[in-house]
């Protein structure tokens, strides 16, 4: 049977170490404060199932390298790479990856939501929907 060099457990574990890990407290901070950009990773099944932090920015985490890569085909100039991103997906380990990416490519200031949106609902957080119909 083959086994994997390094479990996605490990690669996990390995990006945190390198990652600024953010608690709620301090995403809350930070967004009061401003000029941060929060954004939601996940599938967009996701975000239209069980909504989204309010004011943060859906990048899927498939396509998150190439919108923000300007050499890129498909890059979408939505995120200003001067400022604070902040990312988080459902439980913190796609988020922890993503953030290590952009860690990686440069980007000078990057973090994740370590408890992801599921931590940000047990919370009791606000949660904004898609409006009806929207695509």
């Amino acid at each position: 049977m083959w086994k994997p060099r390094k479990t996605v457990g490990q690669m996990v574990e390995e990006a945190k170490a390198r990652i600024e890990n953010l608690s709620i407290a301090q995403v809350e901070g930070e967004m009061s404060r401003g000029d941060v950009q929060v954004l939601d990773i996940r599938d967009v099944r996701e975000r239209r199932k069980l909504g989204f932090i309010p004011g943060s920015v859906h990048v899927p985490r498939g396509m998150l390298e190439f919108w923000l890569d300007p050499t890129s085909h498909y890059y979408s100039g939505k995120v200003d790479p001067t400022k604070r991103i902040i990312v988080y997906c459902a439980g913190g380990q796609r988020s922890a990856l993503a953030a290590d990416v952009l860690r990686e490519m440069g980007f000078p200031s990057v973090a994740h939501l370590e408890v992801g949106f599921t931590g940000w609902i047990a919370a009791g957080r606000a949660v904004e929907r898609e409006p009806e119909g929207r695509s």
